[in-house]
């Protein structure tokens, strides 16, 4: 009986402690579980927060095209990406905080955001004691956003450092241009020779220089430049044509001149790579000079190109199918000033164009391309819708270099292009 009642009196004891250990874990454990639900909503926050910034930077660095309004654009760009008056912009705390806002509880600020010239100045410089050197339009080609916000606290807030039941995180990204494209998708398919080949930088072209491009032809008088472009560039069509699309050939041209190659699951047809070889596009073979004509292939494109200008339909654009139709679907360029220096220049980029420049210019054999450079169109004698009445395919167009970004295109290829343009990345 003595034997019963110990093992009873223990078994007590033993129940005692383990409610008392209880009593004392429970508090604990749900401490635990309070930590790891703020701990995981602030994450939680950083990363919308980190969304943000980044949708910014990408935004603010695809204007950065070198000119002095480039960055006045990209700072409104970035402004888009979190004005939540059109209901679209980035939120955070599960997507229910403006970013931005700062008439409710939780505050946040966005600063307009900064840039540079150079990748390292954009990531070394701090938001709190800015070390980088900044850099005007002309010359930006990364951009930093910042975004700081308040996070909410639950069961933090019993601490002395959540009594005010929230919490300051902050978020930052850089974006800018790449490195030098190999291969370059949705450009326009003009073809122009080298002048120079040694040099890697410009192949010979001046900038800031216009230049009339004229298409080739055979035998002599060779046309001349345009009044106020002597200087004549030599173009061919590369060979680009889509057997399998839904546009007859006339409407592929002008669809290529209006706003370069179209995309397409097939890299080939949408997209130039440099060390390739090409050939001409088929129908645009060159004819002579003394026939005062140049393929209706060119013509056709050439009155795409004219849609950058205006949605109205040239005269000379009888021989692409259903013209009207297609001009109405392109937007005119939002700047058609006549440009002589480019920093000047405050449109929305339509009229630049991105070409191949290529070894030599043949229709009969191969072309290799050798890197791609970038031209502002300019309107025929002031007239935009004479570019594709001219009887020798000819228009002007301002040398520039590669300053604008592409909207695509990759790095495989193995160029080691030195210069050329490049596409928007994120840095950081």
């Amino acid at each position: 009986m003595g034997i019963k009642n110990r093992s009873k009196s223990h078994g007590s004891e033993c129940g005692a402690v383990a409610i008392q250990l209880l009593v004392i874990l429970v508090p604990v454990l749900f401490g635990f579980m309070g930590f790891a639900i703020d701990l995981g909503r602030l994450y939680l926050i950083r990363g919308e927060l980190n969304q943000a910034a980044n949708a910014m930077a990408l935004s603010a660095a695809r204007q950065l095209i070198g000119t002095s309004a480039a960055t006045d654009f990209a700072t409104n760009a970035a402004r888009i990406t979190v004005d939540h008056a059109n209901l679209n912009s980035n939120k955070y705390n599960f997507g229910s905080v403006p970013i931005g806002d700062t008439s409710g509880f939780y505050a946040s600020e966005v600063p307009d955001p900064s840039y540079f010239a150079t990748a390292a100045d954009a990531m070394a410089s701090d938001p709190n004691g800015q070390t980088g050197t900044a850099a005007d339009g002309t010359t930006a080609q990364y951009v930093q956003a910042n975004i700081t916000a308040d996070a909410p606290l639950t069961f933090w807030a019993v601490f002395k450092t959540g009594a005010s039941r929230k919490t300051t995180v902050a978020a930052r990204a850089v974006a800018g241009v790449s490195a030098p494209l190999c291969t370059a998708c949705g450009i326009e398919n003009f073809a122009i020779q080298a002048i120079d080949q040694t040099d890697l930088i410009n192949f010979g072209l001046v900038s800031g220089t216009r230049y009339t491009f004229g298409y080739v032809c055979n035998g002599i008088p060779q046309p001349g430049g345009l009044p106020g472009a002597a200087q004549r560039l030599p173009y061919l069509l590369l060979d680009r044509y889509d057997t399998g699309s839904m546009f007859d050939e006339s409407q592929q041209l002008f669809r290529i001149g209006g706003g370069g190659l179209p995309g397409s699951s097939v890299s080939t047809q949408s997209c130039f790579r440099a060390g390739n070889s090409e050939v001409v596009w088929a129908t645009a073979t060159p004819q002579t000079c003394v026939s005062q004509a140049v393929p209706q292939s060119v013509v056709n494109l050439l009155c795409g190109v004219s849609a950058r200008f205006t949605t109205n339909t040239p005269a000379a654009c009888t021989g692409v199918t259903d013209a009207a139709n297609l001009s109405s679907s392109f937007t005119a360029d939002t700047d058609l000033t006549d440009i002589v220096d480019y920093s000047t220049y405050t449109g929305s980029i339509r009229r630049v164009i991105t070409v191949p420049v290529v070894d030599t210019l043949s229709a009969a054999n191969a072309m290799i391309v050798l890197g791609f450079r970038q031209f502002l169109v300019e309107a025929n004698t002031g007239e935009e819708s004479n570019l594709p009445s001219d009887t020798n395919g000819r228009f002007q167009a301002l040398y520039i270099g590669s300053p604008v970004p592409l909207k695509q295109g990759r790095f495989d290829g193995g160029c080691q292009a030195q210069s050329g343009p490049g596409k928007v990345v994120l840095f950081q």
